[in-house]
């Protein structure tokens, strides 16, 4: 549904104010997006999913390179890995997963 901002300003007056003030943000720590439909990371994760269980610059590090070698990931997408490491660090890949993650997510549905 498009609403043009003054139809959305009459509608909703106090969200409309809150908006335009800026009062509540919230920082994003990483945005991730999934080329193709249906992305599982339970059965399928990718290197990002690696990356989120690593605590350490040096352990992502050791990860990207691992899986470059491996063929896992395609040169050009490991360097473009390395160059977000170096600049926005190990938490811009999403925040960190912890032990039992899959199992808090997938069997019982809480959102970390």
């Amino acid at each position: 549904m498009e609403m043009d901002w003054k139809t959305f300003k009459k509608r909703f007056p106090h969200l409309a104010k809150e908006l335009e003030s800026g009062a509540q943000t919230v920082r994003i720590g990483g945005v991730r997006s999934y080329e193709a439909e249906g992305f599982d990371e339970l059965r399928m994760p990718d290197a990002v999913s690696y990356l989120r269980r690593c605590e350490t610059e040096e352990q992502a590090l050791e990860i990207i390179e691992y899986l470059e070698r491996k063929g896992e990931i395609s040169k050009d997408y490991a360097e473009s890995l390395r160059k977000q490491l170096r600049e926005k660090g190990v938490r811009s890949f999403g925040p960190l997963k912890k032990p039992g993650y899959y199992l808090r997510r997938y069997y019982y549905g809480v959102e970390e």
